[in-house]
């Protein structure tokens, strides 16, 4: 089965959160299986096409159930990628593939672990630190749908490819969304960066990466960079006392004119020159992205999207079509690489027997 059959979708999931840990006798089977089945899938086709393979989001959900997982459960998220990381540790070199971050603490760890393997890998780090960077900037600040990031994994191989799993987690719904990315598909940072966005419910939500936001992420740079911040912050208090629609998704409450003026002064000095640089900027969050999407539409008449980039239901689609067909060449392609891959591992008969049990319960979600 070669890539070029294999569809990389990469995107997003909502997953009920369930919380816990999952115990130390599973952890430590999800761990040797998750490195025997990485293992055999990297030998027959290369790194690269793990990464493709985790970056897809039904793809990486049949592998989390594989070692042990519910299909919904969002801990799939943070333990597959734990066990992952666990699993190629010490086997990083040989495999070509590397896993930096994590959850929490550990997330904010991946530009340091990125550098470590530096003198193994075959290009500079710079640009896959700027890459973890930046897709966890886009997914909390460009996206503003309501997660709060708290985990990020990224993983790259030797040549340089690379793929992120983040998830954020929204206190009030109680359902964690999960970002996936894949290098050799990302463009632009700011201009649909994922290839396809999948999940169970819709919102609304400040999305400046999507196309037709591309008028709004040009003016936001131009206020930043031609108003003085005394301006901008004049047109913040102005804009202070509006009384928008209940349903707009930016409210003037969330508008804090004298929490900003240190970004805003920062940001007219350094001078960035468009909306990716002005979003990388040290110090440039979600609220000064809000303030600026705000006068860019209010002032300038120029409104970034309000459509969560959460297109499809989560998995595979619908027997009738709804809310799209099912992917059945993509399914089937997924469980057969999976299968094939239990089937190479070293693992005991009993083990085998027991993940293909797991593999074949999936046909049926």
């Amino acid at each position: 089965m070669s890539a070029a059959n294999i569809s990389t979708r990469t995107g997003v999931a909502n997953l009920p959160l369930h919380y816990g840990k999952a115990p130390r006798w599973l952890f430590d089977r999800m761990v040797k299986l998750a490195r025997e089945i990485t293992i055999a899938i990297v030998a027959d086709f290369g790194p690269e096409e793990m990464l493709r393979r985790l970056s897809h989001p039904f793809w990486f959900q049949a592998f989390g159930c594989i070692l042990g997982f519910d299909w919904h459960s969002s801990g799939v998220t943070t333990t597959l990628c734990g066990a992952l990381k666990e699993g190629l540790k010490g086997l990083e070199q040989d495999l070509g593939l590397f896993i930096a971050g994590g959850k929490g603490k550990t997330s904010r760890l991946t530009p340091s672990e990125i550098e470590k393997w530096g003198n193994l890998i075959l290009v500079d780090p710079a640009p896959l630190v700027y890459a973890s960077r930046m897709s966890a900037k886009v997914d909390s600040s460009a996206v503003q749908d309501g997660y709060q990031l708290y985990h990020h994994n990224f993983l790259f191989t030797t040549k340089g490819s690379w793929t992120v799993i983040q998830q954020g987690m929204n206190e009030t719904t109680r359902y964690a969304r999960r970002y996936h990315w894949l290098g050799e598909k990302v463009a632009s940072f700011v201009n649909e960066p994922h290839s396809a966005i999948l999940s169970e419910t819709r919102g609304t939500a400040l999305n400046l990466i999507a196309s037709e936001s591309d008028p709004a992420r040009i003016t936001i740079t131009d206020i930043a960079t031609s108003q003085k911040p005394q301006e901008i912050l004049a047109d913040l208090k102005k804009l202070k006392t509006l009384n928008l629609p209940a349903h707009h998704p930016i409210g003037v409450q969330d508008l804090h004119p004298e929490s900003l003026s240190k970004i805003l002064l920062s940001t007219y000095e350094r001078q960035p020159q468009d909306f990716e640089q002005l979003l990388g900027l040290t110090g440039v969050g979600p609220k000064t992205i809000r303030a600026l999407s705000l006068i860019s539409e209010l002032v300038y008449g120029v409104a970034p999207s309000y459509q969560d980039p959460a297109r499809y239901s989560f998995a595979h689609g619908g027997k009738d079509g709804h809310p799209y067909p099912v992917d059945r060449k993509t399914y089937d392609q997924s469980i057969e690489l999976l299968a094939k891959a239990i089937h190479k591992t070293r693992i005991g008969i009993r083990e085998k027997n027991e993940a293909m049990s797991r593999l074949n319960k999936l046909g049926g979600i």
